[in-house]
C-alpha cells in the first residue's frame, strides 16, 4: 500500500468529547507512518476541504494533540454544511477530488452525525467513479444519540451526565424555595426527534433521591391535559416539580411546541424554545410560580463534567477508524456494541455506512414509562453506564486548562473555489 495522506474533519454540532475522537485519529495515524503520511484537518469541517484550507496537524506539538483528549468543542472548527447529490452539484465533488489529488489524500475521516454519514457515503461511492479512490470512514458523534447500529454515540454520555446532574441540583434548589416561591422548574434539552437526552433528566431521581421529575419526549405526542394534571399532582405531593422537556416535543398534529416557522440549511424546522411555552402553560393552568432554563450549548460543551465512559469511547472510535482504513476498509463506521450491562462491557465492530446514513434511532417505547412521562428500569440500566466515571480536565488558576491549537495551514496548490 502506497503512503497516502489523511483528511479529518469535524461536522455539525460539537460535543464535549469530539476532540477525543480527533486525538484518537491523529495519534493512531502517527503510529502507521508506513501507510499514512500527514493528517490534514479541515478548517471548519468539510468547508476546509472545498476551500483548500487544510490544517497540517504535524505542525502541532505531541503535547497539544494529547491535550485534545480533555478539551471540549471542535478544535479544528466545524460546520453545518450538507453536500448535495452528485447530480445536483457535481462541481463540489469535482473540487473535493481535485483537493484530495493535489495533497495526495487517500483517507477521509468524517467525524459527525447522520448527515455526515451521508456525506461520507457519497464520497466513498463517487470518488472511484471519478477516477480517484478514497477510503471514507465515518467516525460517529452526536449528542442526540440517534445513530443506528451503534449502542450509543460519543458526546451523548457527557450530555446525559450534565443534564442528570443539573436536573438533580436544580431540583434541590427548587425544593428549598417551594414553600414561598418557585414550585415548578422547567429545563429544555436538545433532541429534535429522539428523547435520549430528555430521558437522562429522569436519572436525577433514584432510590436515594425522591425527586418529582416529569419528562416530555418527542416520541410521545404532547397531551396538555395529562401533563398539567401530572404536574399538579407532583406539586401537591412533593411541594414542587421539575420538568425536563425535549426541544422536539410536538402537538398531536406534528407541530413543534417551539416551532418558529423558519428552516435551517438542512430543511430542519428552527425551534425557538419549548421551555417557556411549557412553563407559561403551567402558570396559566395552575397558577404556580415557575423558573425555566434552556441548557443549549452548556450541555454539549461541559467538558468539566464529562463521562469517563464517553471519553474512552470517543477516543476508541477515532482509533478504530484509522485501524479500519489501514486494514483496507471503505465506506464503514466503527460502532459500539454493548456486550454486557452488569458489569458494563463493550466492544467495537464495523458496520456498512449504507445502514447508517439518513437513519434516525428513536427511543424504544419500552424505555418510556407507561404514562409517557418517565423512564423504565430498562432505560435506567441502559443510561447509567454511559454517564459513569468522572474525567475531569486539568485545572489552572481555578479554571479548566484547555488547549488552543496553532492550526497552521498547508500551502494551497489550487485556484480559489467559492462555496455556495
Amino acid at each position: 500500500m502506497s503512503i497516502k495522506n489523511a483528511f479529518y474533519a469535524q461536522s455539525g454540532g460539537v460535543t464535549a468529547v469530539i476532540n477525543a475522537s480527533a486525538c484518537g485519529v491523529i495519534q493512531t495515524a502517527n503510529k502507521h507512518k508506513d501507510k499514512i503520511g500527514k493528517v490534514f484537518a479541515g478548517k471548519n469541517g468539510i468547508i476546509g476541504a472545498l476551500t483548500e484550507n487544510l490544517i497540517d496537524t504535524s505542525k502541532e506539538s505531541d503535547e497539544d494533540i494529547a491535550a485534545l483528549l480533555h478539551t471540549p468543542s471542535g478544535a479544528f472548527g466545524s460546520c453545518r454544511y450538507k453536500m448535495k447529490s452528485l447530480e445536483e452539484n457535481k462541481a463540489e465533488y469535482d473540487r473535493l477530488i481535485e483537493v484530495f489529488k493535489a495533497h495526495n489524500i487517500g483517507y477521509f475521516f468524517y467525524n459527525g452525525g447522520g448527515d455526515s454519514a451521508d456525506t461520507c457515503l457519497k464520497v466513498s461511492q463517487l470518488s472511484e467513479k471519478m477516477g480517484y479512490p478514497i477510503q471514507a470512514i465515518h467516525v460517529p458523534k452526536t449528542v442526540d444519540n440517534d445513530l443506528p447500529i451503534t449502542d450509543n454515540c460519543p458526546g451523548f454520555g457527557s450530555v446525559a451526565k450534565y443534564i442528570a446532574v443539573s436536573t438533580r441540583e436544580a431540583s434541590f434548589d427548587v425544593a428549598s424555595m417551594a414553600e414561598t416561591s418557585t414550585k415548578v422548574f422547567v429545563i429544555e434539552v436538545m433532541g429534535r426527534h429522539a428523547g435520549w437526552i430528555a430521558a437522562a433528566g429522569a436519572l436525577a431521581a433514584d432510590e436515594d433521591n425522591d425527586i418529582p421529575v416529569v419528562v416530555l419526549f418527542p416520541e410521545i405526542k404532547f397531551d396538555k391535559d395529562k401533563f398539567i394534571a401530572l404536574v399538579d399532582q407532583k406539586v401537591k405531593s412533593h411541594g414542587y416539580c421539575s420538568v425536563v422537556v425535549s426541544e422536539g416535543v410536538a402537538w398531536p398534529d406534528g407541530r413543534f411546541l417551539a416551532e418558529q416557522d423558519t428552516r435551517d440549511d438542512f430543511g430542519h424546522a428552527q425551534l425557538g424554545g419549548a421551555a417557556p411555552v411549557v412553563a407559561n402553560m403551567v402558570k396559566q393552568e395552575l397558577g404556580y410560580k415557575f423558573h425555566w432554563a434552556v441548557a443549549d450549548y452548556l450541555q454539549r460543551s461541559a467538558r468539566h463534567l464529562a463521562s469517563q465512559t464517553d471519553v474512552d469511547q470517543a477516543y476508541a472510535l477515532g482509533e478504530a477508524a484509522v485501524n479500519l482504513a489501514v486494514a483496507g476498509e471503505n465506506s464503514v463506521m466503527p460502532a459500539i456494541i454493548r456486550t454486557s450491562n452488569n458489569p458494563y462491557q463493550w466492544e467495537i465492530q464495523s458496520c456498512d455506512l449504507a445502514e447508517v446514513a439518513n437513519v434516525e434511532k428513536m427511543m424504544p417505547m419500552e424505555y418510556i414509562s407507561e404514562d409517557g412521562f418517565g423512564i423504565t428500569e430498562a432505560c435506567r440500566e441502559y443510561l447509567l453506564p454511559l454517564i459513569a466515571g468522572e474525567a475531569y480536565p486539568p485545572y489552572k488558576n481555578g479554571m479548566p486548562n484547555y488547549v488552543t491549537l496553532k492550526k497552521h495551514l498547508a500551502d494551497k496548490k489550487l485556484a480559489e473555489f467559492k462555496i455556495r
